[in-house]
């Protein structure tokens, strides 16, 4: 049966499972652990800014003696609307403090959106940048529950200000909101009473990407953060004396949890620059020299093909884990071969606070023989991981089936909605809707999302495979592949491709090179050659977007 079971595997790999201090009850403790340890330690770098420890903890402290002085009670939500800016760190730590639950919000949420997000969470407190208010909370505000509205810049907390990024930017106060900087120099001093925090309190709301229906609110508690972080740590070899890059978007579980909890716990400096712009990352790489990181393969892709790239970029960098997205065999060997690093593979879910899977830091992923998919890794320690089929039933290793897992990092459920809870999280046992195998050591592979499937002429065909074998081709950066209505195959394969700067590939070339690797039912009958494909903000390309194209 497609069950894993962790112990042959640790004693062949010499892996042992993450050690979590019995002081580490919650995800606030992990940070005084920290701090406790290191208080003039940096916490946060940005661009040419430094925040310690010690002042990260008297900015929360301020914050949320503030947020308690306005009213907030201990379950109370507190809404974070802002890209990888030291603030973020500062609101969830004084969300915790107060007792309460940060809401993750997207800053690309536009207003529909952001109405959402706050109706569904309840936020009592909204905490934006200026140029999100502006643009899109200030219209989206007075119909919420939102009673309290602070408001910051990017332009806080460094003196160096990147012309390609804040190009033009300027300070701007609004009506009805009461400056971040503020509010917080107005508390300075204060300290909240104690908190108990539990293993199971709500730590933070993270919102699905909707794919399947309207967003749903996971509920990450205190013992999945502290779970997933020190897998990170232990497993991924995100060590102390060392920094982290944050690469991926706060708001998003990797970034949550393999940037900001794991540098908590190290503790260790986090490195941010705002938003993912590949020239201005690859100078701060160059100028922070980080050593560890996890982001999605396609923002690593942007890297290696940023005209300004070269290996001393990532020569500071002693582990690098690539999540969010598949990784092919092709771009894991591009990886290699430009940066002389392994990018190890991660996988993991809104609803798994990050890795239920991961290669262990050294081991490479192995790659299928027959399907040629790169291994996501092997369930980490205290994971279940099975591969069920339609009947509910256990399938036999090899066969491919849904993936479920069990484990300290599954959350307790969606934010008001049993009914979903019920059917995705029954016993708090994650059906993913990913579809993949388990080989005889335990490595896993995923096909496709279920969702995703092709039906071509009753034949099935899983997109992930049709992308591998594009990505062979030389002059392809990216591809998707979806089903489209057909006539005579009910359903057929059609390829969106974009190509690599300088390189030049016809739709009939491209046709070609996968008729002569694939059967007869899978390789696309239309290609088409786009720039650019449409991607969320973590790098996912997104294939809904694509199908009626």
């Amino acid at each position: 049966m497609s069950v894993y079971d962790e112990r042959p595997w640790l004693d062949r790999y010499g892996q042992q499972p993450p050690e979590i201090e019995p002081a580490h009850r919650n995800a606030l403790a992990m940070f005084r652990a920290g701090l406790a340890q290191e208080p003039d330690g940096v916490a946060v770098r940005y661009f040419d800014g430094v925040l310690t420890r010690a002042e990260l903890d008297a900015q929360s402290d301020a914050l949320a003696s503030g947020l308690l002085a306005h009213g907030v009670a201990p379950g109370d939500r507190v809404a974070a609307y802002l890209q990888n800016v030291p603030q973020f760190l500062v609101v969830l730590l004084a969300a915790w403090k107060a007792g309460a639950v940060m809401v993750s919000v997207n800053p690309m949420s536009r207003a529909r959106e952001l109405t959402y997000l706050l109706e569904d969470s309840g936020a009592r407190v909204l905490v934006s940048l200026e140029s999100l208010y502006d643009e899109v909370a200030r219209d989206v505000v007075p119909g919420s529950a939102v009673e309290l509205v602070l408001t910051t810049s990017e332009l806080e907390h460094q003196t160096r200000h990147d012309p390609r990024l804040f190009a033009g930017t300027e300070r701007q106060r609004h009506e009805g909101t009461t400056d971040l900087a503020a509010f917080i120099d107005a508390h300075r001093g204060q300290v909240p009473p104690p908190v108990t925090l539990g293993p199971e309190d709500v730590a933070f709301l993270t919102y699905t990407s909707g794919t399947t229906g309207v967003p749903k609110g996971a509920m990450n508690t205190h013992g999945n953060v502290v779970f997933t972080a020190t897998v990170y740590r232990d497993w991924a070899r995100f060590r102390p004396g060392g920094s982290v890059f944050g690469i991926a978007p706060l708001f998003h579980i990797t970034g949550l949890i393999g940037h900001i909890a794991v540098s908590f716990l190290a503790p260790m400096p986090l490195v941010l620059a705002y938003r993912f712009e590949p020239a201005v990352v690859l100078d701060a790489l160059a100028e922070h020299r980080p050593t560890c990181t996890i982001g999605a393969i396609t923002a690593f892709n942007a890297l290696l093909n940023h005209p300004d790239f070269t290996s001393d970029h990532f020569s500071s960098l002693t582990s690098v884990y690539s999540g969010g997205a598949a990784i092919s065999p092709t771009a894991e060997k591009r990886f290699l071969e430009a940066t002389g690093l392994q990018v190890h593979n991660a996988y993991g879910l809104t609803e798994t606070t990050s890795p239920m899977t991961l290669t262990p830091f050294g081991t490479p992923s192995p790659v299928d023989p027959v399907s040629g998919a790169l291994s996501v890794g092997v369930p980490v320690p205290s994971t279940v991981v099975r591969v069920l089929g339609d009947d509910g039933h256990d399938v036999p290793l090899g066969e491919v089936g849904e993936i479920v897992a069990e484990g300290p990092q599954v959350v307790a459920g969606y934010w008001g909605k049993p009914r979903e809870t019920e059917a995705s999280l029954p016993g708090r046992s994650l059906r993913s809707g990913d579809v993949g195998f388990m080989n005889d050591d335990g490595w896993i592979f995923i096909v496709d999302r279920k969702k995703d499937m092709i039906n071509a002429s009753g034949y099935k065909v899983w997109p992930r495979e049709v992308e591998d074998v594009l990505a062979e081709h030389p002059a392809v950066r990216e591809s998707a592949v979806v089903g489209v209505p057909d006539e005579k195959r009910g359903e057929t394969v059609k390829a969106f491709v974009s190509l690599h700067a300088g390189r030049e590939a016809t739709p009939e070339e491209l046709i070609e090179h996968c008729r002569e690797r694939m059967a007869a039912y899978k390789y696309p009958r239309q290609v088409v050659v786009i720039d650019e494909l449409p991607k969320t903000v973590t790098g996912k390309i997104l294939r809904r977007e694509l199908r009626g194209s």
